[in-house]
């Protein structure tokens, strides 16, 4: 992969005069990261001229005749994760070039009153900058960014592989975490019943795991938390989840600006070290499932409405963390009416973040809406959104994990006749006491979940599942500090991925469930080409062929295990209308059928 980090202090151009210096980066790679630091004025994050409100740096990036613009951030004496600092005089920008050759950019530094709400081009000009470096092709194993140019799935820019999620949901305060700068709980008030936690996050479960070429800071500070992602990457995790304001919410933990009760003024050191930490996650291929805030809170910032409170804060998000190559903003966990809170973000509030985000994400990232479980509240907050085609997909919480596969057929039906299909993804399977169990623990429900929930996801169409933990079980979506906990789960996760990777079209395929007789055993299809079926329970199983011809392979595979197909010589005949389907053995399989070329 290419280096994950990459500053470069390059040649300025400053109000009034003009240098004809350049700097060339000749060993940039195509996606890699590149860093920008420019000197402007002094400042701090308590400057009485705030630096997040009365400032704002824009970079445009120009290759050839394709040019595009990104917004730049404070960032005190440019290495505050290192120094902790909170004053200094460098503005940054963050940039991956997704085309080779030289590129040229062009950069303002400008003032006013709350110069962020203003178009590009307002204010006061302090400062300008110019330069030019140069790109070459992209590495081996380079992905690119995730892009959405099909209606069910996302794919990599760079090697136009689609993209299936097989990842973490818990914790959910995975960044209220003790080596991070001015992160405390602001109260340690928790729901009866529901999830608790005492202290920060130290995930020292995971410091063995930090390897010796793993990123840190402040000479061995974050060893714990990278050395987990390091370990559920190793498992086949491919995607984090987790919260960057849960003010007021379960965890009271995580929070992007200088205190917890500050609105305009942000953490410039915490927030480099989240950077690191999002850096060592993007090195190894996992999506940044970004939830921007929880129910508790949806009506903090504004009153809910995409206010300057807001707008500052999502702007900040897109700056520092828009530039990786995986990236999920999601509206925020159980978003929308519900009949327990005082308040929360109606269908019009809805309507403005997705509306901020197609305006103002420069990258165009992936974005989606989770919200509180169960088809009432689907069809009030889902509904009104149809037909919405800045929302992407829907991160669905199921408090029935076995109606997985019809909850993500109905609302892929739904949208598509809506004229702007959603992705389908499970990013919260229930029950809220329950979730994943552990590996150890005894009755275990692993088993039905893998069988019902992950597969009926996916043979329904679905773009995968981010596993949550259970409010009840121990290392919960709170107090979790051990991911082996559930190291079974992401392998048998990761297998069924991998299956599709490697043996289906499943972007050409579709749910066809009608060819079965059994509600679980779901088929999707290719029509006259390819066919999966789920068996479950291991029960023979029905296929109806009548509407194709030819003759068909049969092989089995084992989700349970992984590994490869399993190949007993079977063929069936279109012919014979409706073929059985004997699984080799008992427990769950998934039948691959298909058809005989000459």
């Amino acid at each position: 992969m290419p280096r994950p980090y990459l500053l470069l202090l390059l040649p300025v151009l400053f109000a009034g005069c003009r240098s004809a210096l350049t700097y060339t980066h000749p060993d940039l790679d195509k996606w890699e990261k590149l860093t920008l630091s420019f000197p402007g004025p002094e400042s701090e994050e308590s400057a009485a001229v705030n630096p997040f409100v009365h400032y704002r740096l824009d970079v445009t990036f120009t290759n050839d005749d394709y040019s595009i613009t990104v917004p730049g951030f404070y960032a005190a004496d440019g290495k505050a994760a290192e120094t902790s600092a909170e004053r200094g005089n460098i503005w940054q920008v963050r940039f991956r070039p997704d085309r080779s050759g030289e590129w040229t950019y062009e950069g303002q530094l400008v003032s006013g009153d709350s110069i962020y709400l203003q178009p590009v081009g307002e204010g006061k000009i302090v400062e300008r900058y110019e330069g030019a470096f140069f790109v070459g092709e992209a590495p081996p194993g380079e992905t690119g960014r995730l892009i959405r140019d099909h209606p069910r799935y996302l794919r990599w820019a760079e090697t136009g592989d689609y993209f299936i999620k097989t990842g973490v949901d818990s914790p959910e305060n995975l960044l209220g975490y003790e080596d991070f700068d001015g992160t405390y709980r602001h109260s340690n008030t928790f729901r009866e019943g529901e999830s608790k936690t005492e202290g920060l996050h130290r995930f020292s479960a995971h410091l063995d795991d930090h390897g010796t070429r793993d990123p840190a800071w402040k000479n061995g500070m974050g060893k714990g938390i990278i050395g987990g992602i390091s370990y559920l990457a190793s498992a086949g995790v491919n995607s984090l989840y987790f919260l960057t304001l849960n003010l007021n919410g379960d965890g009271k933990d995580v929070w992007p600006y200088t205190d917890h009760e500050a609105r305009y003024r942000f953490d410039v050191s915490k927030l480099d070290q989240w950077e690191i930490v999002f850096d060592h996650a993007d090195s190894l291929g996992m999506m940044l499932h970004f939830v921007l805030n929880e129910t508790e809170n949806e009506t903090l910032l504004d009153g809910g409405d995409t206010g300057p409170e807001r707008q500052l804060y999502f702007r900040e998000l897109v700056a520092r963390f828009g530039h990786h190559r995986a990236v999920t903003w999601n509206l925020g966990e159980e978003n929308g009416p519900n009949d327990w809170s005082e308040s929360w973000q109606d269908t019009r509030q809805q309507r403005d973040v997705l509306a901020w985000f197609a305006e103002n994400d420069p990258f165009r990232h992936y974005v989606v809406l989770h919200t509180h479980p169960g088809e009432e509240a689907f069809a009030k907050i889902y509904q009104p959104l149809l037909g919405n085609d800045h929302l992407d997909g829907l991160s669905l919480q199921l408090g029935d994990p076995y109606s997985a596969n019809e909850v993500t057929r109905k609302w892929l039906r739904l949208s598509a006749e809506a004229g702007a299909p959603w992705i389908m993804t499970l990013d919260e399977v229930g029950p809220w006491w329950r979730g994943l169990d552990p590996d150890d623990t005894v009755p275990n429900n692993q088993d039905s979940l893998r069988a019902l929930t992950l597969w009926g996801n996916l043979l329904a169409g679905g773009g995968g599942v981010e596993w949550y933990f259970g409010a009840r079980s121990p290392h919960n979506d709170l107090n979790l500090e051990d991911w082996r906990s559930r190291d079974r789960a992401y392998r048998w996760s990761a297998d069924a991925r991998q299956f599709f990777e490697r043996h289906l079209p499943f972007w050409d395929m579709e749910a066809r469930n009608e060819l079965t007789r059994e509600d679980n055993e779901f088929c999707f299809a290719q029509a006259g080409s390819v066919y999966v079926v789920n068996l479950p329970f291991g029960e023979p199983a029905t296929l109806d062929l009548s509407d194709t011809e030819g003759e068909y392979t049969v092989q089995w595979y084992n989700p349970r295990e992984g590994g490869d197909l399993e190949d007993y010589g079977e063929l069936v005949q279109a012919s014979d209308g409706e073929v059985e389907l004997v699984p080799p053995g008992e427990g769950h399989w998934v039948c691959l059928l298909k058809r005989r070329t000459l």
